[in-house]
Order: structure tokens, then C-alpha cells, then sequence
């Protein structure tokens, strides 16, 4: 009986670690966009645009990545009820992933177009060329400052309130199926999440800053 007692304390403390990192992740995410729009890196009407939104928040310096694992974040995408769906939760590693010299840490923003739901519903997580490093004013990427913009992912960064480049050739973004199942269930996937899962409480803050960002 104690040693079940033990492993249920276990579990709990566990479940409970999980769940502090997975609201942090979400605050972050939250302050990110808000940091972004707020100070014009993303145009409104790109972003008005994007059908789904991944934010990584406190990308850390690559001096600091832990077991590959680069950072964590969220992706929610826009549903059939004109509203965002319930968040899921994911992680970036491998590549180039990481910051210049000198920056601690910096948040990503991934804007992905129709194109880019559909290859993010088909499981197409390697971000190569298609994905455009993109910024306040960058002319000649494909239509990024209108609301028709051709590239299927892009990426915006900030550090420290200032533009800075996205090193992201060759990483993979990956579901934290740990994260989602603490927070969702055993069973839940990405597309259980996407498409209707009810959000968590903590997912509230971030949710709303989506939607006064970005639009219903």
C-alpha cells in the first residue's frame, strides 16, 4: 500500500509539473503575439490572413538546449465556427535552430497560409526553403505584406524588442505528445486537438490574445 501511495504522489507531482509548463508555455505564447503586433513586426493583414498561428515563446540560446529539445510552444488554427481551435502543443529541434551571438532568448512566430495547414494536417514538419524568414518591411517575398502571400510558412522573430533573423533550415517541428496527453487525455492527437477539442482553463489568456490579434 505504500509503495502505491509513493508511485500515486509521483504521478501527481508529475501531472501537476507538466501541467505548470504547459499554462507557462501558453502565457508565453500569449505575450508574443502581442509583443509582435504591437510593435508592427507582423501586418495586420497578413496576419488577418494566416490559418493557422505557431508560436514558440523564450527560444533558448543554443549554448542551452537540453536533450535536442530547442524549445516548446503551441499552434492553433482557425475553425469551421469562425473562432481558433483549442491549442496544441509542440516542440522544435535539429537544424539551424538557434540565435545570434550575444541574444539569450527570442520568441518564433509561424504563419502558415492554406498551403501550410495542409501540410501541417499531412504531418510535414520539416521546415525547409518554403519557409520565409520574414520581418516589419521585407519586399520581395512572395506577396508577404498582402493578404494573398504565396510561401506556406512565415517565420517572425523578436528579441530583446528588436527584428531579428530566424536561423530554420532543416528543423522539425514536432508534437510534445507528453504535454498533450497530460493536458488532453491518453488519446489525444493533433487533429483531435485541432479540430474541436475543448481548450483547457489556462489556454484562456492565450486565446483571447489570438483573437484580438489576428481576428475571429
Amino acid at each position: 500500500m505504500r509503495t502505491v501511495l509513493v508511485s500515486l504522489t509521483l504521478v501527481l507531482f508529475a501531472t501537476a509539473a507538466f501541467a505548470a509548463d504547459a499554462a507557462k508555455e501558453l502565457d508565453g505564447a500569449a505575450d508574443a503575439i502581442r509583443n509582435m503586433t504591437a510593435s508592427h513586426q507582423i501586418p495586420s493583414s497578413v496576419l488577418a490572413s494566416a490559418r493557422c498561428v505557431a508560436i514558440i515563446p523564450n527560444l533558448p540560446n543554443a549554448g542551452i538546449i537540453v536533450a535536442g529539445k530547442h524549445g516548446g510552444g503551441v499552434v492553433s488554427c482557425r475553425t469551421t465556427r469562425a473562432s481558433w481551435s483549442a491549442p496544441a502543443f509542440i516542440t522544435i529541434t535539429g537544424g539551424s535552430v538557434g540565435l545570434q551571438a550575444g541574444i539569450e532568448h527570442q520568441d518564433l512566430v509561424l504563419l502558415m497560409n492554406k498551403q501550410g495547414e495542409q501540410e501541417l494536417s499531412a504531418g510535414h514538419w520539416e521546415l525547409g526553403s518554403e519557409a520565409v524568414a520574414a520581418g516589419a518591411s521585407t519586399p520581395g517575398t512572395g506577396g508577404v505584406e498582402s493578404n494573398d502571400w504565396k510561401t506556406p510558412v512565415l517565420v517572425y522573430s523578436l528579441s530583446s524588442g528588436a527584428y531579428a533573423s530566424a536561423a530554420i533550415a532543416g528543423s522539425k517541428i514536432s508534437v510534445d505528445d507528453q504535454t498533450m496527453r497530460d493536458v488532453y487525455g491518453p488519446n489525444a492527437t493533433l487533429q483531435s486537438v485541432l479540430n474541436g477539442a475543448r481548450p483547457p482553463g489556462s489556454a484562456q489568456a492565450f486565446l483571447t490574445a489570438l483573437k484580438e490579434v489576428a481576428g475571429k
